[in-house]
């Protein structure tokens, strides 16, 4: 309706007209960049159901939360990548706004560092090897506004074949306490990467600051965090500071078993064996053997086999003492001595403890090893 007036000569009403349509025209160019299917599929004023559904997955490693927040796409017929997606080009890796990639402490992506933050999560497919990129610009509208410059790390990956994958998903997989695979799934592909976390280390100093807290003033606390300590092999010294501190809340067996770990792993073998035997001296035999157990359970059986040991001591003829004679016969093989004195211990056990023993006895007879 403009095109014989020259633009200078619009009355204000007309040139405010023209500059609306202008908006509108662009409004829908990117709806159509953006994949919607029509009109209805979005609105800049409404709010209305996504075309590409929003999306958000999680998964904990360690005291580490890694998260996803992305909009899923359907191919609905479409040939996605090498088609409507062409390879080369940077892709928003999902739908509408920025895909996100957040973690809550620093990573490693297939081996490269990755700070701990929130990072715009774009890809550049390929036939044979795909980018996977992580942007310090985490708020943008989808890869219209890429920036190479925002950049934190970029990793090369390869993808592999599946069989078709209507919607676009993002999946946590093979997770272990230090790693996990994240896996972008979409039409015939899937784009992995890895996500490794420092675990043991990261909940080193985690204890660090919240023994600054409350917990200070209780001794489980110091007790819990030397034992993690040792138990990954760690700052052995801390280890024993914190028993210590956990021995001045208050004195117990528990504590001073962990004070004997972190002597005996320092080496210092003759003040090991002080603290071991005060704990002794200290504990019940009941209390003793559910410890000693508990160290069976994480795999440290020498150390609970001397617990039993010693533990007999204390009272030689009660049905604790027969079911740990038997544990120590079992780690010898010598499966007839076990036997022997599992049934003592069935006879004198409590009512409520009669029906366990039957089935360690039971398992014995088997050759089975019960401090497994």
């Amino acid at each position: 309706m403009f095109q014989n007036h020259n633009p200078r000569a619009l009355t204000p009403q007309q040139y405010g007209f023209m500059r609306c349509c202008l908006r509108v025209v662009s409004f829908l160019l990117l709806l159509m960049l953006s994949g919607a299917s029509g009109l209805n599929a979005q609105s800049a004023i409404l709010k209305l159901p996504d075309a590409s559904q929003h999306a958000r997955s999680s998964q904990r490693i360690g005291l580490t939360d890694i998260t996803v927040d992305y909009h899923r796409p359907l191919v609905r017929g479409r040939k996605i990548f090498g088609g409507l997606q062409a390879y080369g080009k940077v892709w928003r890796a999902g739908a509408n706004e920025n895909t996100i990639f957040e973690v809550t402490d620093s990573v490693t992506i297939n081996g490269q560092a990755l700070p701990q933050g929130r990072y715009g999560l774009h890809m550049i497919p390929g036939e044979n090897s795909w980018i996977v990129i992580f942007s310090k610009n985490s708020t943008a509208w989808g890869s219209f506004t890429y920036d190479q410059a925002e950049d934190e790390l970029r990793v090369t990956v390869t993808p592999q074949s599946i069989e078709n994958h209507q919607i676009l998903s993002y999946e946590f997989e093979d997770v272990t306490p230090n790693s996990v695979l994240v896996t972008m799934r979409w039409e015939r592909v899937a784009v992995p990467f890895k996500v490794e976390v420092d675990t043991p280390e990261l909940t080193a100093q985690s204890l660090r600051e919240q023994l600054r807290g409350r917990p200070q003033f209780e001794w489980s606390p110091w007790m819990e965090a030397a034992n993690y300590l040792l138990d990954h092999k760690l700052n052995t010294q801390e280890a024993l500071q914190w028993a210590e501190r956990s021995i001045q809340n208050e004195d117990r067996f528990e504590n001073e078993i962990t004070k004997s770990r972190a002597l005996e792993a320092l080496g210092r073998v003759q003040d090991a064996e002080a603290a071991r035997a005060k704990a002794i001296q200290m504990g019940t035999q009941l209390q003793i053997q559910s410890f000693a157990r508990g160290l069976q359970a994480q795999g440290q059986q020498e150390e609970a086999l001397k617990l039993f040991s010693a533990n007999i001591k204390k009272d030689p003829s009660s049905w604790i003492a027969h079911n740990e004679s038997a544990r120590i016969a079992v780690a010898k093989s010598d499966f007839d001595t076990a036997i022997q004195q599992m049934k003592l211990a069935l006879a004198s056990a409590p009512d409520a403890l009669k029906d366990p023993h039957a089935d360690l006895l039971r398992r014995l007879q088997n050759h089975e090893d019960i401090n497994k």
